[in-house]
């Protein structure tokens, strides 16, 4: 492992300098390279074609992604050891191979031992050290970046000021304020400032147990585009490129989800939300209204705030420790005072409330959405809006509701089937359904 930028493998110099990665997992040249055993990999070749039946050695490399040259020369040793059949001629080169009766039982023993099918995994370490070389601290978030990562959503430049220096910072982030008001939208833009993708390996392993990292819940995978044909030819597959994550859960958090969950039934486990927000950013929503005490949660994220580092348990009962690199994110509807103790509140160094939008800023959010619905904005029929629903009962303004108030005009238009307009009679239609909501109450 060289450092910046870092590379894994023997190679790859050239290729990471024909990239802006800070990171670039190599291709490996030879089965040690992997990192894991060739044992490990054998096994891997049975039980897929224990699955499939029979594969091309080619497609077999592929759904291990590890390149055919490295692993033609196990296929063909375990052809020789009795272990596989050819079935046919492949591409030039390549053939087609199944398990014999030996190499199926080989097979059945291994799938009941762990029912892992897929690409080798990457040894434990090594994901370490790309997390240290991938950290978000190392990028210094600018005030360009933070209005481009904004573009296209309301937020007021004294907000702005404030997200600035606590973006910038890597820390901890308590956002707070009325239900409504884009916090949750806040944050996934708050990703979007670091604008360098990381690269995350499939599966992981260590003392024997596969973790599987890469989600397509949490991570996005970016298709290569780079003409670089260099670049592609030594990228190491088992590692997927994606955007920084930004990983959001809410009052369906519990105590388990920031653990290695593990699955006895298939011996193979899956890694916690700290794991899969490595390098990106953590939300925990409606923070406070978890299933489970604030006071324990807020207690399990203690060491790893201070240390940025945690400890994680393997279904072996070995103790891991893990990198603890995000920007995690509190969004709550409470003061922050009311969850957290002093000691906690000091770990976490920005405390950021997000208020009700101004009457200016409430009449933009209903232009802005007025055009995404293909309406003519109309300013009298919001001030009707304000003057009349609004101001007598001392309603509050929430910024979901000039895109929640469209809405639900668009669906009573297209049921009636009749031109979408911003217009005093509709609003007060929709108004009666949507009162507690405008409320606030």
């Amino acid at each position: 492992m060289t450092s910046a930028p870092t590379t894994i493998g023997d190679s790859g110099i050239l290729s990471t300098l024909l990239s802006d990665d800070i990171f670039h997992p190599v291709e490996p040249q030879t089965l040690e390279e992997t990192g894991v055993s060739p044992v490990l990999i054998e096994t891997l070749v049975y039980k897929y074609l224990l699955q499939v039946g029979s594969a091309a050695g080619r497609t077999i490399a592929k759904r291990l992604c590890l390149p055919f040259g490295i692993l033609e020369d196990m296929l063909l040793a375990l052809r020789s050891r009795q272990m596989l059949v050819h079935q046919g001629q492949g591409q030039v080169g390549d053939y087609f191979y199944a398990l014999t009766e030996q190499g199926a039982t080989r097979a059945r023993g291994a799938m009941q031992a762990c029912a892992y099918v897929g690409p080798v995994p990457v040894p434990l370490d090594d994901y370490i050290l790309s997390v240290e070389a991938q950290t978000i601290r190392a990028e210094a978030a600018k005030r360009q970046q933070l209005e481009e990562a904004f573009r296209g959503i309301s937020v007021e430049p004294q907000m702005m000021e404030l997200l600035g220096p606590a973006v910038n910072s890597g820390a901890g982030l308590f956002l707070y304020g009325a239900p409504g008001n884009g916090k949750t939208t806040i944050v996934k833009r708050i990703t979007r400032c670091f604008g360098q993708h990381i690269w995350v390996p499939h599966t992981l392993i260590d003392d024997g147990q596969f973790i599987k990292l890469y989600d397509a819940s949490c991570h996005e995978r970016v298709e290569s585009t780079e003409e670089s044909l260099l670049k592609n030819e030594s990228s190491d597959s088992r590692w997927i490129k994606i955007p920084r994550p930004t990983v959001v859960v809410g009052g369906e958090l519990t105590m388990d989800s920031l653990e290695i969950r593990h699955d006895p039934t298939t011996n193979v486990s899956e890694a916690s939300l700290q794991l899969k927000s490595n390098c990106g950013c953590l939300l925990i929503d409606d923070f406070g209204r978890q299933r489970i005490d604030p006071t324990d949660l807020l207690n399990r994220w203690i060491v790893p705030l201070e240390n940025r580092l945690d400890y994680l348990c393997l279904a072996t009962g070995k103790k891991i420790q893990v990198p603890f690199e995000q920007l995690i994110i509190f969004s709550t509807n409470l003061q922050p005072t009311d969850l957290a103790d002093e000691a906690f509140l000091r770990r976490i160094p920005y405390k950021i409330e997000v208020g009700d939008p101004s009457l200016n800023e409430f009449r933009t959010l209903f232009e802005v959405f007025c055009r995404s619905f293909g309406c003519q904005f109309r300013p009298e029929a919001v001030e009707y809006l304000v003057d009349t629903h609004y101001k007598p009962h001392a309603r509050p303004l929430r910024r979901c509701q000039p895109r929640d108030l469209l809405t639900q005009i668009h669906n009573y238009c297209v049921y009636h089937d009749i031109q979408m307009e911003l217009r005093p009679d509709y609003l007060d239609r929709v108004v009666n359904s949507y009162c507690t909501a405008v409320s606030g109450e």
